[in-house]
């Protein structure tokens, strides 16, 4: 027995296409105002990223120099880097989630997840070819 496509399931997915494409330009500006902000756990590093998870703002708390400690206050700010990365994905995804059918936003180009790849931070995604050198 032949079966015949949904058309409606197809309807209403051209209907989700054409809705997302045309907010799509709000969408974009919305992302690219957001910003991700964090503190340490000692509220002694506070950084603030863009969109994208680039340091917008750095700010240290003058008592880490009481005692000076090169690589706690690094891991200080890489950590509070990425709960701020972690800050701009989660508005992000808000935005995605509140203009963007449900299964239009679940996978992205090439397959891979889009609220994966939101919840990245740069350190942590290597490239194809890093395990090589």
């Amino acid at each position: 027995m032949e079966q015949r496509p949904n058309f409606g399931a197809l309807t209403a997915m051209i209907g989700d296409l054409k809705k997302a494409w045309s907010g799509m330009d709000e969408v974009q500006r919305r992302m690219l105002r957001v910003t991700g902000t964090a503190w340490s756990d000692d509220r002694t590093v506070k950084a603030v990223v863009g969109p994208r998870g680039h340091l917008l703002e750095l700010d240290i708390d003058p008592r880490v120099f009481r005692n000076p400690n090169s690589k706690a206050l690094a891991a200080a700010i890489v950590a509070t880097v990425r709960l701020a990365v972690e800050d701009a994905a989660e508005q992000s995804k808000e935005i995605l989630d509140g203009s963007i059918a449900p299964d239009l936003r679940r996978m992205a180009p090439g397959g891979a997840q889009l609220e994966n790849l939101l919840h990245r931070h740069d350190a942590d995604v290597r490239l194809k070819g890093d395990d090589d050198e």
